[in-house]
């Protein structure tokens, strides 16, 4: 097997690239960049995956740590899709248990598009059972919630996700309400394509020392899928 390289940051080429293929979204001009989209995309994200994968191991000694289950494809799958652009403007790394499904475990992940970089985790497609039971154990133990919760934003991160049209109703707290009125709830930080710490090492410590620091809510909603038959 081949070796995968350090991870010494993105390159400017990476930046340039996914723009260009955002205008020119087809096979003949894609097919001439190969060498570019495996040298400034392809591979970083790779060496980034490799050098995330033991801190993401002691968060979570089950995820799924191979690179081909990590990474994201490149091609859109067009079948079902009205988007018949065959190249999507984004890559990003995927940390999931085996055999479960982003749609209702838990997950990290971490995403360079056309616009910015973006990372974070969460519950990012939930069943409604696995959502209601989030809220009932918030409202059970506010008060260990709330300590968990207010480390995840002192980190810098925010709360997203849908929120439903009519707010499902609870007696908590202002402080406690952008978690207990989503259908979906996770936790993103946003960096713009200029943030210098993309082009080298740094922007994977700060990925390691933010996945760590996050890992309390990750191992709570884990807790709460697993109770919850689905």
């Amino acid at each position: 097997m081949k070796e995968i390289p350090s991870f010494t940051g993105f390159r400017p080429e990476t930046v340039r690239f996914l723009q260009e293929l955002k205008e020119n979204n087809y096979k003949q001009w894609f097919d001439e960049r190969k060498d570019v989209y495996r040298e400034a995309l392809l591979e970083p994200f790779r060496a980034l995956g490799a050098m995330l994968s033991p801190a993401m191991y002691n968060i979570d000694p089950m995820f799924d740590l191979r690179p081909q289950k990590m990474l994201s494809r490149i091609y859109r799958d067009i079948r079902f899709s009205s988007n018949k652009d065959p190249y999507k403007t984004s890559m990003w790394l995927n940390f999931q248990r085996m055999t479960t499904h982003w749609e209702n475990f838990p997950g990290y992940f971490a995403e360079f598009n056309d616009e910015y970089f973006m990372y974070g985790m969460g519950l990012f497609m939930p069943k409604r059972k696995v959502i209601d039971h989030l809220r009932e154990e918030i409202g059970y133990n506010p008060e260990s919630f709330g300590e968990m919760a207010q480390t995840v934003l002192n980190t810098g991160f925010e709360v997203a996700g849908e929120t439903y049209k009519r707010p499902p109703a609870n007696d908590l707290p202002e402080f406690y309400q952008p978690w207990m009125q989503r259908k979906n709830v996770y936790v993103i930080k946003t960096l713009p394509l200029t943030d210098k710490r993309l082009f080298n090492e740094a922007i994977a410590l700060q990925l390691i020392e933010d996945f760590t620091q996050i890992a309390g809510l990750y191992r709570f909603m884990a807790e709460i899928v697993e109770e919850v038959e689905i």
